[in-house]
């Protein structure tokens, strides 16, 4: 890999997917960040998705226009489900929650794989974790594995490239503590960023969702406040 090799790298504007960013541009790539506005209930993540890429140095930052309102089935895309909500990060229960966005990941990754195919990049990026996480099937590493499989049979980049289109999840199988930890490290800001699943209409968190808790988890195990919270 030369130190100019792109990349594209998911960005949501959350705690995860700063850090991922953090990591690839860390590792040499020229980051081209892509964000959806997707039809979730609020914009603020894309505000702070903005923030993160400029923070962070990505080389450019697209926002895709797609409405999975069309589907619904989630409680970010449809206003027929709410947000859960719980006091404590134990209270959160087992399968898959109202959150999960049906095949949201498989349809941001198309579109990344798109992206990357048009850059010339062989690379992409997301924060998916399968420690820390609300259940949700797509962020497994056997779906990622299975994803770049895919990504290698179905694209001309991967049958003329002469090379691997590479999936890169960094955070698989990383706590949430363990990752903000790593972004301290390469210096991510998290006061820009936005892990609500249910935020206010100024943007701040509720505090009470499943990713708001486990977000304060990693900090707290760190002993450490989160910027964002101040």
């Amino acid at each position: 890999m030369s130190k100019q090799d792109p990349a594209v790298v998911l960005l949501s504007g959350g705690l995860d997917s700063a850090t991922v960013l953090a990591i690839a541009r860390a590792e040499g790539f020229a980051c081209h960040a892509l964000s959806f506005r997707y039809g979730q209930r609020h914009a603020a993540e894309l505000q702070a998705a903005g923030r993160v890429a400029r923070s962070l140095g990505a080389v450019e930052h697209r926002v895709a226009e797609i409405d999975l309102r069309a589907f619904g089935g989630s409680a970010l895309t449809s206003s027929d489900f709410t947000v859960p909500k719980h006091d404590a990060v134990e209270e959160i229960g087992g399968g898959i929650p109202i959150t999960y966005v049906p095949a949201r990941n498989t349809i941001f990754l198309s579109f990344a794989l798109a992206y990357a195919e048009v850059l010339g990049a062989f690379d992409i990026f997301l924060g998916v974790n399968a420690l820390d996480y609300s259940g949700y099937p797509d962020c497994r590493p056997e779906y990622i594995a299975a994803y770049e499989t895919m990504a290698n049979l179905a694209t001309r980049a991967g049958i003329e490239g002469g090379r691997r289109l590479r999936i890169h999840a960094p955070l698989l199988h990383l706590s949430k503590a363990h990752i903000i930890q790593r972004g301290i490290e390469l210096g991510v800001d998290y006061s820009h960023t936005l892990s609500c699943y249910d935020p206010a209409p100024s943007g701040s968190p509720c505090g009470h969702c499943d990713s708001c808790l486990l977000r304060a988890k990693g900090f707290q195990q760190l002993g450490m406040a989160d910027p964002a919270r101040r």
